[in-house]
């Protein structure tokens, strides 16, 4: 019995050790040093590293010597013309991947290079270029930039769907502004969304140690291809924690062409509003199905309403790909251009149906401000962009009225009516309600105030 249990360790020991030699064999590596087994990426990081860039940028700021000469309301009233003291320079890193070395073009998160003057990429061999912006997509903070294409290395493409849970994967960037540094770990989860880290979102997570300036490297598998771009952390104490967060290559690519062709992501109109599909919805509507996106809101005359949905349909799934939450049909929808097809499988109570919709151009909806209450005389109000902080715009404004004196500005976004948060034009007119006055909350860039109208 003994004998039989000291082959059987023996044939192990055998059968690993040429399972190790063979693996270091085909990865091109050393089978042994002093007679131990020495496993390594380096040789996949020497194909891969090349494509990843550093990115640096410079932004001239002015500067004032009163801080009350950065108020506008205060300019305004005593009538003092915005005289900066001097210009300053901030810059900022982070990383990027060459994604087509024929024509020079780097994908990375449209926050490395927000607001940039000047774009200088470091490559790995210490050449800096000057980079140019081709176009930025800050709802899924995706930006593609282009540098002079000589002797570039791109990193190959690897197709996003495939990755699952568990396997390695390679981060690389450029943390705190080091240099390049690679950092390994597994994927940890994935279709990471409602996290509000961005507009649209899909997240890969990942162990891989993730800091910032790794934002817009890449997250590479152990062929070295691109599966991911480094874009987030959640890091309660500052400092990483093992949860970073990736966006998928597939999303990222598929931005990549939209701003290409178009410098922009031109998003259309399916006409929807979803809530996901709770345990208490699933109880109340008396369903089976457990999993989907319930539709609350059909727009009239929507891509969606012509396609025959209706409020209470649950949406399970978009063209080929299942539909878990609100999330899922949002992102999917937010890849796809005006006059897309979209096909919806969805239920409607008991029976599963399929319907095609097509992409419809959104609609810009504007009003006049006496149409919600009086005090609002003399402004148009529109909706606020996808970049905006949520509210509702001054789009225009009379020049003659009481709110231009007042100091009101197109660009100024009520975000609060009489105390009550608002995030649309149907929320601002329930809040204004019948009130006499109206106090108003206003976000001007970075600053806010009130204004009481009497």
């Amino acid at each position: 019995m003994n004998n039989n249990k000291q082959k059987w360790r023996f044939l192990a020991v055998v059968f690993g050790a040429l399972g190790m030699f063979l693996c270091a064999q085909a990865e091109g590596l050393p089978a042994y040093v002093q007679g131990q087994p020495l496993p390594t990426l380096a040789p996949m990081l020497e194909r891969t590293m090349p494509a990843v860039v550093n990115i640096s940028t410079t932004t001239h700021i002015q500067a004032h010597d009163n801080p009350l000469l950065q108020d506008p309301f205060f300019r305004y009233f005593y009538n003092l013309p915005h005289m900066p003291r001097q210009q300053q320079q901030r810059n900022s890193l982070g990383s990027g991947v060459i994604i087509d070395s024929d024509q020079g073009l780097v994908l990375t998160n449209s926050h490395v290079i927000h607001k940039a003057d000047k774009i200088t990429i470091t490559l790995s061999d210490g050449r800096q270029l000057e980079a140019e912006l081709v176009g930025t997509d800050p709802a899924s903070d995706v930006a593609v930039i282009q540098i002079p294409a000589d002797n570039l290395t791109e990193l190959p493409i690897a197709d996003s769907s495939q990755v699952r849970v568990g396997d390695f994967v390679v981060a690389i960037g450029n943390p705190f502004g080091l240099g390049q540094t690679v950092t390994s770990g597994i994927v940890s989860a994935l279709g990471r969304s409602g996290l509000g880290i961005e507009g649209y979102e899909d997240f890969i997570q990942t162990d891989a140690s993730i800091n910032p300036g790794n934002s817009g490297g890449a997250l590479v598998n152990l062929r070295g291809e691109f599966i991911g771009m480094n874009t987030a952390i959640l890091a309660p104490a500052g400092g990483n924690v093992g949860i970073g967060f990736a966006i998928p290559s597939n999303m990222a690519i598929a931005i990549k062409g939209a701003l290409v062709k178009h410098g922009e992501v031109r998003r259309g109109l399916l006409g929807v509003v979803t809530q996901d599909l709770t345990p208490e919805l699933v109880k109340a509507f008396d369903l089976e199905q457990r999993h989907g996106a319930v539709i609350s809101r059909i727009e009239s005359n929507s891509p969606a309403a012509a396609a025959g949905l209706e409020p209470g349909d649950i949406i399970v799934g978009a063209n080929g790909k299942p539909v878990k939450n609100s999330h899922d049909i949002r992102n999917i929808v937010g890849l796809l251009q005006v006059g897309d097809k979209v096909s919806i499988d969805y239920y409607h109570g008991d029976e599963r149906k399929t319907v095609v919709a097509i992409i419809g151009k959104p609609e810009r909806v504007q009003v006049l401000g006496e149409t919600l209450h009086p005090k609002l005389r003399g402004v148009v109000l529109g909706a606020t962009a996808k970049n905006q902080v949520e509210g509702v715009l001054i789009e225009k404004i009379d020049t003659t009225s009481e709110l231009w004196r007042i100091g009101l500005r197109p660009g100024d976004i009520i975000v609060s009516a009489n105390r009550y948060r608002i995030h649309n034009l149907d929320e601002l007119k329930q809040a204004a309600g019948s009130s006499r006055g109206l106090l108003i909350n206003i976000q001007r860039g970075q600053q806010g105030f009130f204004i009481m109208l009497k």
